[in-house]
């Protein structure tokens, strides 16, 4: 399987191109230059998305007095806003680079006529110097700089914009990441027009003088709501400073929440907003549905049952902690599913190896934290499996948004407990759409389920302290009643654990007692 730039294109036209010469023609329409509509067209795409349509004029030069416009824009995951930043980008690198190529003809050519004119020989060319040797070292001064809160997306931003410019002569992308060697880094910053990076080895490679940021003239923040999540607040306040001198700022974010208007009040100059939908309106080719389950065993349950599902083609199920999501990529892998974990903890190379098997179909399913809620694109994921929810209502958003990519139909499926009720109230209200409740025959929850969703549409929990009123219902309709308080039902306390593949025994049926207790989705299990 080969990975393709989907975030080039949404529901809107995917057809493969006739020829790779012909240039689509509502991409010229944007004033886009000939080599980037080349590696359009090569990618198959003809027509681009609503966030293209709307960004890509405002952020290239519209000839008034002010030269360019900051933007911040919102829009939803997989929607092309990868694409809506780098086309205008390196459009304009195009122009500039052609630019100076012109100069330096013009200026050999009156070189050459002097000499002529004097009698004297022509002018020999000077030799290329290697770069890489420490007597010709010089920082890197990039043109363009994408700051991205993660590694795995910043990979995705670097290799989008290498398949873009694939037909364009001397124009070089450079990834900035941590986690990976300092001298091959350095050595492919040399000469980098466009540097895609995440804050903190940007800022360690510029203390130490392997590049220099204040001849960067476009800055793009993407995901900017996750980057102050991960506390890179003050790192983007230093690079806002070190790249001071910039023409243009364009910011992406899920929505134009207070912290983010805040912070582009600070780095930007009367920024243009773009807003193509707002959260209620995201996700509407991924159908979304709610599990409630009894215990961690019921949820192992329901996880094993739709893994066994023959629809999927590749999915990824979310877990809560680093711990959790190794000891149930080990569960599934005995269970005979061909599974990874993945979470920052892991080395980057590790990181790198598993994302790439996943790309190319040698895993079907991977277990991660939210460190892979942002940055996987990979257009064969069907299936999104919420087994731990997230801690911020908007992470799960970005959950979700991994599959259903680029206009494809996706199916994201959540389980809770009793005591997530307050956690899917907030997704809830968050996206201002109901989760539909489901159950599959033969794993029905046997608790009540406390209904937060009255007629009034309040999406809170019960009060604090969880007092039962007694005219709240379970999900069945029933009276509350006693709840988890009463009689645990037969069977409930056996370790299930995921079933395996027919003629062999089942992960469950063997794992050593030590081991489950140090499963965080085994803690008061009783032992047997």
């Amino acid at each position: 399987m080969t990975e393709s730039i989907s975030t080039l294109n949404d529901a809107q036209v995917a057809t493969p191109a006739t020829s790779t010469s012909a240039a689509p023609e509502a991409f010229a329409a944007l004033g886009l230059a000939e080599p980037l509509l080349r590696a359009v067209a090569d990618l198959g795409f003809t027509q681009p998305t609503l966030v293209q349509q709307a960004a890509i004029p405002k952020a290239m030069q519209g000839g008034h007095a002010e030269g360019y416009t900051d933007l911040m824009v919102s829009s939803q995951t997989g929607s092309g806003k990868t694409a809506a930043f780098l086309l205008p980008v390196l459009h304009t690198l195009i122009e500039q680079q052609a630019q100076a190529e012109a100069q330096e003809r013009a200026e050999w050519d009156r070189l050459v006529a002097q000499a002529e004119a004097e009698g004297k020989p022509a002018p020999k060319r000077p030799k290329r110097k290697n770069p890489l040797l420490a007597r010709h070292f010089k920082p890197a001064v990039p043109g363009a700089l994408v700051l991205c809160p993660t590694r795995e997306l910043a990979q995705q931003v670097a290799h989008d914009a290498i398949d873009l410019v694939k037909h364009c002569r001397g124009l070089r992308v450079a990834t900035v990441v941590g986690g990976m060697p300092y001298q091959m880094q350095i050595a492919k910053l040399q000469n980098a027009d466009l540097v895609v990076a995440t804050p903190g080895r940007l800022l360690d490679l510029q203390r130490s003088g392997q590049l220099q940021l204040d001849k960067v003239q476009f800055l793009v923040v993407d995901e900017a709501d996750r980057m102050l999540d991960l506390g890179f607040a003050d790192d983007l306040a230093e690079i806002n400073q070190l790249t001071i001198n910039r023409h243009q700022t364009m910011m992406f974010s899920a929505t134009f929440a207070p912290r983010i208007q805040t912070l582009a009040a600070r780095v930007m100059r009367q920024p243009q907003k773009v807003q193509i939908d707002t959260p209620q309106d995201r996700h509407t080719n991924i159908e979304q549905r709610l599990y409630w389950c009894d215990s961690p065993e019921h949820k192992r349950q329901l996880l094993d049952h739709w893994l066994r599902d023959a629809s999927i083609d590749q999915a990824i199920v979310f877990a809560s902690t680093q711990i959790e999501c190794d000891a149930l990529a080990e569960e599934l892998q005995q269970a005979g599913f061909a599974a990874v974990a993945l979470h920052g903890a892991l080395s980057q190379g590790l990181r790198n190896r598993r994302l790439m098997a996943l790309r190319n179909g040698q895993v079907q399913i991977l277990v991660a934290t939210d460190v892979a809620a942002r940055g996987i694109d990979v257009p064969a994921i069907t299936h999104v499996f919420n087994f731990g929810l997230p801690m911020k209502a908007e992470d799960y958003t970005h959950r979700i948004g991994r599959t259903g990519r680029a206009g494809r139909k996706g199916l994201a499926v959540t389980m809770a407990e009793f005591r997530d009720r307050r956690k899917i109230g907030e997704i809830e209200a968050y996206s201002q759409q109901p989760i539909q409740t489901q159950t599959i025959p033969g794993l029905e929850p046997k608790k009540p389920v406390y209904d937060f969703r009255n007629d009034r549409g309040d999406r809170r929990g019960p009060p604090r302290g969880g007092r039962r009123h007694g005219g709240d219902r379970g999900h069945d309709g029933k009276p509350f009643g006693g709840g988890y308080r009463g009689a645990r039902p037969a069977g409930e306390g056996a370790r299930v654990g995921f079933g395996a593949p027919e003629g062999r025994q089942g992960f469950g049926d063997k794992r050593p007692r030590s081991h489950a207790s140090k499963s965080p989705a085994g803690r008061g299990r009783p032992s047997r």
